[in-house]
């Protein structure tokens, strides 16, 4: 449900429906699983217990994720959150109309209804609890920590200037709820997506032209007890807002479709240029911003000189990267106020302690998620006494054509080398899997290795989008994604080409040469056991290949 929203779905990019028309919309079908999940009231369902006991610190998506895997696997989980809620960055740092907080509550009650997961709100791990605490009292730790430490711009005048803030500030004082309107002169330094949030919620909260000096906004981002009255907002105003980026508007690291939509709601986007100075005035709070055009020399953008301009603001915010806080937890600190991990995700030098998330190195949600599933697998290996067992290229779960056929109750006969020894006649033997080889478990399947004339043009069912105007920004803060119904998730779903796998289309049993390629007996058959081939009448003609539609049939003779 909530990275079906907010992923910028690079999936999409390497879809090869994309080579026919356009790519399967994975994120509208995955919002409206999730959606209908929560609306059905689905449950997971927890491993048996196996009596270990796993601290996860950080309950944002990494943790949260990995506490869901580690339940899979029988292991009881205890959650130590900092903040008074659950959620990490997708409560505190994503705007609320791009990922509603009911949603994203049931998506998490969802994990901790599974059991035995106890959550230790505003609980920080350094402080109020140890590193030797915890590995006293539980089998191992996983660090989901996240990064909540902003970069300053690292210009002068920036230091100790009250109304320079960081994004992740910014955001976490609107999130919070305590910040209920901006600066009126609003400049943000990025081009990311935090970025894009930063400048999309000051133009939903505009300003109030009168400000009592204890109003002002970047003393509520900087002091997490102070708010806003809710009345102030009665007053409120369209903001100015500013987005200023190294790159142009085409290479900026945030989502197009965001752009875009920051631009539709009347953001100004400066691209190519770089902040020089902050400049401060007689009372010592930030009056502009000097900016230039630059141009990238080994890496390093160098300002053009002749170029520099300065923009006035009254709250000038930076968005250019973050790391984390690990004061008290020095020892796992690698110098850049990230924790190491190795190829398991188990830090380094430090048994029973695992990491995952931001604070490995700040990157997307989806890969936050991604690395807690590889880390709780290794602390499942660990708690084991088992080896860590080499990743495969491509890291996800694949089908499983054994536990298919043991389901089925298909299992091959039982193979002993001794008693079989001439191995000829493999294709007709019982005790053999033949016709099927699990090519997504090594290799990802490239468009040229399907048979695209199969597939007809039939167009993306695009999610509708509710993108206020430059006009009716201000106070606009209900979702702005109209997600897929069920008919059209379905139809949608059906555009998927499942490259790489057997969706029983008959192509092969329909033009091969020798009828070589035959349906398997219905008792035979199952998902992933459709065809098989007789192997006296093949002549390896690769016809059955050619015309696979997706790239599930790979010769392996007469190349």
């Amino acid at each position: 449900s909530m990275m079906g929203r907010v992923c910028p779905a690079p999936c999409q990019d390497g879809c090869n429906r994309n080579e026919v028309e356009d790519f399967v919309g994975i994120n509208a079908v995955e919002q409206w699983i999730g959606d209908n999940a929560l609306e059905q009231g689905y449950k997971f369902v927890a491993g048996a217990s196996t009596g270990k006991k796993v601290a996860v610190i950080g309950g944002g998506p990494a943790g949260m994720a990995a506490a869901y895997q580690l339940r899979r696997m029988g292991h009881g989980v205890t959650v130590f959150e900092s903040q008074p809620e659950l959620g990490g960055m997708m409560r505190y740092g994503i705007p609320n109309y791009r990922i509603p907080r009911d949603k994203l509550a049931g998506e998490i009650q969802r994990i901790v209804d599974m059991g035995d997961i106890e959550v230790r709100t505003s609980t920080r791990v350094g402080d109020d609890v140890t590193v030797e605490e915890l590995e006293k009292d539980f089998d191992a730790i996983l660090w989901a920590v996240g990064c909540w430490t902003g970069r300053g711009l690292p210009v002068p005048g920036w230091e100790n200037t009250p109304n320079c803030v960081s994004g992740v500030a910014f955001l976490k004082a609107f999130n919070e709820g305590r910040m209920k309107v901006t600066a009126s002169k609003v400049v943000c330094v990025g081009g990311g997506d935090t970025s894009i949030d930063v400048v999309s919620v000051a133009r939903r909260l505009g300003h109030i032209e009168q400000t009592n000096p204890t109003d002002r906004p970047e003393l509520v981002v900087q002091d997490g007890f102070v708010a806003h009255d809710s009345a102030i907002t009665a007053a409120a105003q369209g903001a100015e807002v500013t987005l200023t980026s190294l790159f142009p508007k085409e290479n900026m690291t945030a989502a197009e479709h965001e752009v875009h939509d920051a631009l539709h709601e009347g953001v100004t986007i400066l691209d190519g240029v770089m902040p020089v100075e902050v400049i401060v005035g007689d009372d010592g709070r930030a009056t502009g911003l000097k900016i230039a055009q630059c141009k990238m020399e080994d890496g390093r953008p160098t300002p053009v000189e002749g170029t520099e301009q300065v923009l006035e603001a009254d709250m000038i915010v930076s968005a250019i990267g973050q790391g984390g806080d690990l004061s008290g937890l020095e020892v796992l600190d690698n110098g850049r106020g990230l924790i190491n991990a190795d190829s398991f995700y188990q830090v380094p030098d430090r048994a029973k302690h695992f990491v995952a998330g931001d604070i490995i190195r700040p990157h997307l949600l989806t890969t936050a998620i991604g690395q807690a599933s590889v880390a709780a697998d290794s602390i499942n290996e660990f708690l084991n006494n088992q080896s860590h067992k080499k990743r495969p290229k491509v890291d996800v779960h694949h089908f499983d054509l054994d536990a298919k056929l043991e389901e089925a109750g298909l299992t091959p006969a039982a193979f002993d080398v001794a008693e079989r020894g001439d191995l000829r006649g493999t294709s007709s033997g019982n005790w053999a899997i033949h016709n099927y080889e699990d090519r997504s478990f090594a290799e990802v399947i490239p468009h040229d290795e399907l048979f695209l004339a199969h597939f007809a043009h039939t167009p993306r069912i695009a999610r509708g989008e509710e993108v206020p105007s430059a006009d009716d920004v201000l106070g606009h803060f209900h979702e702005r994604l109209i997600g897929l119904d069920q008919a059209q998730a379905v139809e949608e779903a059906n555009r998927c080409m499942s490259c790489g796998m057997c969706f029983e289309c008959d192509n092969c049993v329909i033009f091969c040469p020798q009828d070589a390629v035959y349906r398997v007996k219905k008792t035979e058959a199952t998902t992933g056991r459709y065809v098989a081939t007789d192997y006296d009448r093949c002549i390896g003609c690769h016809i059955c290949s050619d015309v696979c539609p997706t790239g599930y049939i790979k010769m392996g003779l007469g190349e």
